[in-house]
């Protein structure tokens, strides 16, 4: 019986395209689907004459494998990966690999790491972004969990991954839950360029009565520039598609609610967590959460009055400055992403190199864009930056443009247009560069309410006051 080299479970779009990426770069391969429809369907369209071979219940599947048996689990987070992991781990040996590709939550990885390594089976939890183009042509792989298991496996996620002049998009980041939490946290910073492109388009929309294609316009040219980016380019495509059955842009004819599956949700909550400083994150995450409340809006419309959204100010100058505001939002995205993934390395032993979690996000993945590269430079050269726009060519990036950030945010209040992204953008930097913040009043307002003691500005130790006297502590 001929063995293959590895096998994948899980044939949707995402892990069909990985499983012909995979035999195209010279790997046989095994696959096994829950249902088997889906694992006829690849064989009667997609694996003709190639090395693929279907397996129609776990044990086949497993024993068609080499050993050490390599298997990448392409599956739905949450139940459905215990479900596959509880039947796969009775029919693996020691030294096997089992590759968590999906979108899991980090503290799972973390429990099914442990479970598997007391099976004597190896564990990786590995973050695969580019959606099904990505898979097909080589996504951005982040890796973590076992060593020896990437030592195993390692060579395969490098085959299938993007290429960027810097190498393989693909990297082993450390142990235990490492690759999840640096793919967690990708999205977390996908939610804040989307959304940063969202409102940028709503600004010329509503306030400047542009039309698609001109808008399409502006993202192109912000695409030959340093904005160059995936998600900006593909902005572009969107607006100028037409809707072939109304004969209007496309764009116009989606509704305005934007669904998430819970990874940027969770990257808000771990950054609260730890207390990493990532509010435009959070609030990309909120203003999802604010468009499914379509009815509520519509509602509210015409209850909550506000002003004309209309910009009466020169349309050249706006768009001019809604590109130093967008360049600055989507540089804050990366610094508040990386700031959080320092801290997260801190405080769970990660031993995350920055510096190649940038590189490896060049190609391949959502967030690819040509700002990596100098981020890629700024962390090489000082591993333990704290903030990226403390480094060059982000601190010149701040003083050129911050100007423009704050009048398109003016603007934009001015008109009734909500920006969220870019207003946390702005309030995050301006808090961080302030010398000194209002918190000396908060403080004492929780020494004043509940004793919490405050530090002083003049003296080392905790103090606290008895801010009433007697006579007001017996009105309270």
């Amino acid at each position: 019986m001929r063995k293959f080299d590895v096998g994948v479970v899980g044939l949707a779009v995402m892990g069909q395209n990985l499983v012909l990426n995979i035999e195209r770069r010279g790997y046989s391969v095994a696959v096994y689907n829950r249902t088997a429809e889906r694992t006829e369907e690849l064989v009667a369209t997609r694996a003709a004459g190639k090395a693929i071979a279907p397996a129609y219940d776990p044990k086949s599947f497993v024993d068609s494998l080499s050993k050490p048996r390599k298997i990448l689990m392409m599956v739905k987070a949450g139940e459905p990966t215990d479900e596959l992991v509880d039947k796969l781990l009775p029919l693996l040996e020691k030294g096997d690999v089992l590759i968590d590709g999906g979108n899991a939550h980090y503290e799972d990885t973390e429990r099914r790491l442990a479970r598997a390594e007391d099976a004597g089976v190896y564990y990786l939890g590995t973050g695969v972004s580019g959606g099904e183009s990505g898979a097909l042509h080589g996504p951005s792989i982040m890796a973590g969990g076992s060593r020896e298991a990437y030592e195993i496996a390692g060579p395969i996620l490098e085959a299938i991954a993007a290429q960027c002049p810097e190498g393989t998009c693909c990297a082993f980041f450390g142990p235990g839950s490492s690759g999840h939490y640096v793919k967690m946290v990708h999205n977390g910073i996908e939610y804040a360029i989307m959304q940063t492109l969202a409102e940028a388009y709503d600004v010329m929309r509503r306030g400047l009565g542009m039309s698609p294609f001109e808008m399409a316009e502006v993202f192109d040219s912000w695409n030959r520039g340093e904005l160059a980016s995936y998600l900006i380019e593909i902005t572009g495509r969107i607006l100028r598609r037409v809707d072939p059955e109304s004969g209007r842009p496309l764009v116009e004819m989606v509704l305005d609610t934007a669904a998430q599956k819970g990874t940027g949700k969770w990257s808000s909550q771990s950054a609260l967590d730890i207390g990493a400083p990532a509010p435009s994150i959070a609030a990309a995450v909120f203003a999802r959460v604010v468009s499914s409340l379509k009815t509520e809006r519509l509602g509210a419309e015409s209850v909550l009055v506000g002003p004309d959204p209309a910009i009466s100010a020169n349309r050249r100058e706006v768009v001019d400055n809604l590109s130093s505001a967008t360049y600055v939002a989507v540089v804050g995205a990366y610094a508040q992403g990386m700031r959080q993934l320092r801290d997260a390395s801190e405080e769970r032993g990660y031993g995350l190199d920055l510096a190649e979690v940038a590189r490896v996000w060049m190609a391949g993945c959502i967030v690819r864009a040509k700002l990596l590269a100098p981020i890629t430079r700024a962390f090489k050269d000082r591993p333990d930056l704290p903030y990226l726009f403390l480094a060059e060519p982000f601190r010149t990036v701040w003083v050129d443009h911050h100007s423009g950030l704050r009048r398109t945010v003016a603007r934009a209040h001015g008109a009734g247009i909500p920006v969220p992204a870019f207003s946390s953008v702005l309030d995050a930097i301006d808090a961080y560069r302030s010398g000194r913040l209002p918190a000396n009043l908060l403080q004492a307002q929780r020494d004043y309410f509940g004793a919490h003691t405050y530090q002083r500005v003049d003296r080392e130790g905790a103090f606290h006051t008895e801010w009433e006297s007697p006579a007001q502590r017996g009105k309270s």
